[in-house]
């Protein structure tokens, strides 16, 4: 009994074995070679943060209250004109979903303003350019892999440039300045997007170097830039470059 018992396992035990490891004939047939799996393509390694380039196209809307009273008889009224504006941004992200970018914005525009000066009222459209340079920090909220809000704050200067057209005098100062942002991206595919924005953009009176308006040349021009607020809506490109 024992030994017929042996010998059923030992049969047993074949078969399966024979199952489970088919001889070199079977493996060369069409019907016993191994089914292969397609493996997982394997994940690149992150070699650091994320990098975007962004450049910027919006239009700047116009400040129609930017004044100086600083004494009874010395003053000047006015506006800063918008006008196209234009600049580019690198950004670093040392998380998926949170940005340090550099930026850079200039706007080209003009000053219409009235001011007083020895005993007159005069009226003159000053040239003006802006070279806006901002640290931004910016937070983004992934919706999908298409659409990607966020929101940005930004500190810096606004560096000025201001020419007289009557007397070809200019004269310029850096002013610390301020600004805020919201927007979307809209990515066309993992590289490129499409990106929509609305910004406030602020320079700041008390810190800074004056401004010149007026007959600068005999010393007795008007100086000094109150605060002033600048909306811009508009968008522009960017790309994923690391």
């Amino acid at each position: 009994m024992k030994k017929l018992l042996t010998v059923v396992l030992f049969l047993a035990g074949t078969i399966l074995m024979a199952q489970t490891y088919p001889t070199p004939t079977q493996q060369a047939g069409p019907q016993s070679a191994p089914k292969a799996y397609p493996q997982p393509a394997p994940r690149p390694v992150s070699s650091g943060p994320s990098v975007r380039i962004h450049g910027y196209a919006t239009y700047a809307f116009d400040d129609n209250n930017v004044d100086s009273y600083y004494s009874d008889t010395d003053y000047w009224d006015g506006k800063i004109n918008g006008g196209f504006q234009y600049g580019g941004g690198l950004e670093i992200m040392p998380a998926p979903a949170i940005g340090v970018e550099f930026t850079y914005l200039r706007l080209d525009s003009k000053a219409p303003m009235e001011y007083y000066l020895n005993g007159a009222i005069r009226n003159t459209t000053f040239d003006l350019a802006q070279n806006w340079l901002f640290l931004s920090f910016n937070k983004y909220l992934p919706v999908n892999p298409k659409v990607e809000p966020y929101f940005g704050m930004q500190l810096g200067m606004d560096i000025l440039n201001i020419e007289d057209p009557d007397s070809g005098y200019s004269d310029g100062a850096t002013k610390f300045a301020w600004g805020i942002k919201a927007g979307v991206n809209v990515w066309a595919n993992e590289k490129v997007g499409i990106k929509l924005q609305l910004g406030l953009l602020s320079a700041v009176q008390a810190v800074g170097g004056g401004v010149y308006f007026g007959t600068g040349g005999t010393g007795a021009g008007i100086t000094g830039f109150s605060s002033y607020y600048q909306f811009n809506i508009g968008g522009g490109i960017v790309f994923r470059a690391k």
